[in-house]
């Protein structure tokens, strides 16, 4: 048996479980795919630096290594350059690979796509999305035939241990990082986490397959969790909810809508229970109804689990001469700015107490065609504020009400602004 032979682009936390696990699984891999698995070399920025790794497998020059004889390359580096050009190199030249490049492929799949096309390459991803889950198979391959009208759910494990933390200890957003620091679950630099820019390109690779239709990062409304108080978890609490950052993915008539933020959702809701780290992403389909994934999204063990789930496919596909699914985007729909989504609002404001207060912020609220659900009154004369939870309304609308709002002079200050996802209560 010819072994299949792959190229490792990255040695670091989920390369190195990849290497691991490809040498302890080595005969179950040989018989799952009726070849073996060789591993060709592996790329990396500093070789003296993996003394665990056999030095004949390393190498500091990841194109000649993407060039040599390989049927495989498989990616766990990150970023845009120079992995664009490494990729796009090897699927022109035929070779199948299999990537955890979540902002790669948010930016650049149709490009990879295109490529693998014309070279008959195919063009794995599963780990790119919620680490071990398996998530973009189902909804690539085994929901093919359905039509899906929502994906909703919790794609980033750091700030779901933050937010969960807080609605536990109710401690604020400050020190709760601090803990997830010290934890592990926070990066040095936990930007693209904590402002839902990894959930927003997580979202884009969702969106894209799920409503056939090509969708960038830069399509994807994107609000982070940093203005996240312990005031806000209270009172979601109050009301029967909890707070998570979501990624929602909608088709709405003829266009997409895709958006990331902070949302209360009711306490009932599958993915109100994911707590810590974890991942959990909530389908809506018409045959299939709701479906809900959940698993561990992060670290390296689960991920490699899925990168080598990607290599055995990839690799039978070249035992048995056949191809995997190529890129779905027939559909081409429009995406909808969030100005135009129908969403509800949470408001806290501080306000003054006296007469005509609820009439004159109801006036408003009116005004702009935005109705209201539910409103209750806390404390009195300096501690005095109204609560106020709308139905559905266009974003727009509802942003231009809080603006009007919190110009009444009986409104001292919005004191927060939080989405509502879930059933209307």
């Amino acid at each position: 048996m010819k072994p299949i032979t792959v190229a490792l682009l990255g040695c670091g936390t989920v390369g190195g479980q990849v290497v691991r696990l490809l040498d302890e699984q080595a005969d179950d891999l040989t018989a799952r795919i009726g070849a073996p698995i060789e591993l060709a070399g592996i790329a990396v920025r500093r070789p003296d630096r993996h003394r665990d790794v056999p030095k004949e497998l390393l190498t500091a020059d990841a194109a000649a290594l993407v060039a040599s004889d390989v049927d495989v390359v498989v990616e766990v580096i990150g970023g845009i350059e120079p992995v664009r050009t490494l990729l796009l190199d090897a699927l022109r030249a035929g070779k199948s690979v299999v990537s955890a490049n979540k902002v790669l492929l948010a930016e650049n799949a149709g490009e990879l796509f295109a490529a693998a096309d014309e070279s008959g390459a195919d063009l794995y991803f599963e780990a790119a999305v919620a680490g071990a889950i398996p998530l973009i198979r189902p909804l690539r391959e085994s929901m093919a035939g359905d039509h899906i009208t929502r994906v909703m759910g919790i794609v980033n494990g750091t700030t779901n241990f933050i937010l969960s933390a807080m609605d536990e200890t109710g401690a604020g957003y400050g020190e709760t990082l601090e803990e997830a620091s010290r934890l592990g679950y926070a990066e040095a630099d936990p930007t693209a986490d904590v402002d839902g820019y990894d959930a927003a390109s997580k979202a884009a690779i969702l969106a894209s397959i799920a409503f056939h239709t090509r969708v960038t990062a830069g399509d994807v409304y994107r609000e982070g969790i940093s203005a996240v108080t312990a005031a806000d978890i209270a009172a979601a609490r109050t009301l029967g909810r909890t707070i998570k950052l979501l990624a929602i993915c909608e088709r709405v008539d003829d266009a997409v809508t895709v958006r990331v933020h902070p949302a209360m959702i009711p306490r009932s809701h599958p993915l109100a229970s994911v707590g810590g780290a974890f991942n959990a992403v909530f389908v809506e389909a018409e045959s299939a109804g709701q479906l809900m994934f959940y698993g561990q999204g992060a670290g390296g063990a689960p991920t490699a689990s899925a990168v080598l789930g990607d290599l055995v496919t990839v690799a039978r596909n070249r035992v048995a001469g056949g191809r995997g699914p190529r890129e779905s985007a027939y559909a081409d729909l429009p995406v909808r700015p969030i100005s135009e989504v129908s969403t509800r609002y949470h408001l806290s404001l501080d306000v003054a107490d006296k007469a005509g207060v609820l009439a004159s912020v109801a006036a408003v609220f009116a005004e702009h065609d935005v109705s209201i659900a539910a409103v209750r009154q806390e404390g009195r004369v300096e501690d005095a504020s109204l609560v106020i939870v709308t139905h559905a309304a266009p974003d727009a609308a509802l942003r231009s009400t809080v603006d009007k709002v919190a110009g009444l002079p009986a409104v001292r200050e919005v004191v927060s602004v939080m989405r509502v996802e879930g059933e209307e209560s």
